[in-house]
């Protein structure tokens, strides 16, 4: 049963994998074509997006594969000889619970671990695509766009490793959910400013209290830059040579200026400190359980119900494991001249809910909606459903069967109660 249920098991997974990703395979194709995309990289970003699809489809293939073998033994009436000869069909399931542990700690594995490590690897290589692709489109004399990034060279050489002539414009992004302020259109200056230009008694109405708020824009001009080799860290930095530096801010009167022989900017790095929603799928599971339970640095609130989503579903997604041989051992049972596919569709639908109900739970903890311990009430909520499925018959049947012995055992007391009292009556007369 082993054998059979591993074999199966991996048979419907390569057949889910190769149709969840030939759609995906097509579209990374059309990307190379279009030159967006080195062709040495294909593999490398399906083999990172690999445990993403097979968190997902393992438990399903799993699940399908039980069904299969065990609507094979009823259809075979293989399953009334076992069940003959004393071993039912719950002892069965029991015999494998070795597999069942292997999947489960591989499911657990993938979730945790392997997800987060594929989508963080794919999201560096992705970064450095991008970025090697805004070099490749640079032309001279032109202004190119990558990112918060605008970048302006006179000329390049032919590697497109070392320009001339540079002007790197930097924008502040603006954190998620965060609104911009509004330039200043009253021409309001902050209170250090006014003191500094000697009109310390402005009126405090026009004094903008807030400017130290204001976004600020970087603007950079270099003679020369090089790109620095990191290799694959997922970093990419450039070096800027004797330039100089701009600090400012659309509202302010006030700028920095910094001259330098030789600069060193981050372009893309791999990972950042602050979690947010953003990066959330990429955080290794310490961070995220800091994160989650409010010991680590968080960017905002929603960032918080974020991590506690993201923790949730993670965790979760490993009790599809055992969900699914509770759920298809009942399931798979049919009876005479009755088929097994006619089971098998409504039997994966309903094991489909359960992973789409953990999905959308995904969602609504991250919005707020609910707590995040609807995840334990999801998953015990089937269990509670299988076990029905596989008590519930039987608890029927012995219940039925208390009640024929009671209403025997009442009538069999009445009708001696009867005859005694004919009895009696006989002996008067």
């Amino acid at each position: 049963m082993t054998r059979q249920v591993a074999s199966t098991t991996a048979l419907v997974l390569g057949f889910l994998v190769v149709m969840m990703l030939g759609g995906r395979l097509i579209r990374y194709f059309g990307i190379a074509a279009e030159g967006r995309l080195d062709i040495s990289l294909l593999f490398t970003i399906i083999g990172y997006n690999l445990p993403y699809f097979l968190e997902l489809i393992l438990p399903l293939a799993f699940f399908i594969a039980l069904m299969l073998v065990f609507g094979r033994l009823y259809v075979d009436q293989e399953m009334a000889v076992i069940n003959a000869s004393g071993v039912s069909r719950g002892r069965l399931a029991r015999l494998m619970t070795p597999l069942i542990l292997a999947l489960f700690v591989g499911e657990a594995a993938l979730s945790i671990v392997g997800k987060p490590w594929g989508v963080r690897s794919s999201e560096a290589v992705w970064q450095q695509q991008a970025l090697t692709s805004a070099f490749d489109l640079i032309r001279p004399n032109e202004f190119i766009s990558s990112g918060n990034y605008h970048l302006y060279v006179g000329s390049l050489s032919d590697d497109k490793k070392k320009l001339q002539d540079v002007i790197l414009i930097q924008s502040e992004p603006t954190p998620k959910g965060n609104t911009v302020k509004s330039a200043d259109m009253n021409n309001t200056i902050d209170q250090e400013t006014a003191d500094q230009m000697g009109i310390s008694d402005m009126p405090k109405d026009i004094i903008n209290s807030d400017a130290k708020d204001i976004s600020k824009d970087t603007i950079t001009l270099a003679k020369r830059a090089e790109q620095v080799n990191t290799g694959n860290s997922g970093v990419t930095q450039l070096d800027l040579f004797q330039g100089r530096r701009y600090e400012v801010g659309a509202g302010s009167l006030k700028y920095n200026q910094v001259a330098f022989d030789r600069y060193r900017i981050t372009l893309t790095e791999s990972s950042q400190d602050v979690i947010t929603e953003d990066n959330i799928e990429t955080q290794p599971i310490g961070p995220l359980w800091q994160a989650a339970t409010g010991d680590a640095q968080a960017g905002t609130n929603n960032a918080l119900r974020a991590a506690q989503g993201e923790l949730g579903y993670r965790l979760a997604l490993p009790w599809l494991m055992i969900i699914a041989p509770m759920l298809a051992v009942p399931l798979a049972q049919v009876r005479p001249r009755q088929g097994r596919w006619l089971r098998l569709f409504p039997s994966i639908l309903l094991f489909v809910s359960c992973a789409l109900g953990i999905i959308s739970l995904k969602n609504a903890v991250s919005k707020g909606s609910i707590s995040v311990w609807a995840y334990a009430w999801l998953v015990l909520g089937f269990m509670a459903l299988a076990l029905y499925l596989n008590w519930g018959s039987r608890v029927q049947h012995r219940l039925r069967f208390r009640k024929q012995e009671n209403r025997l055992a009442a009538a069999t007391s009445i009708n001696g109660m009867d005859n005694q009292h004919n009895s009696s009556q006989g002996g008067q007369s």
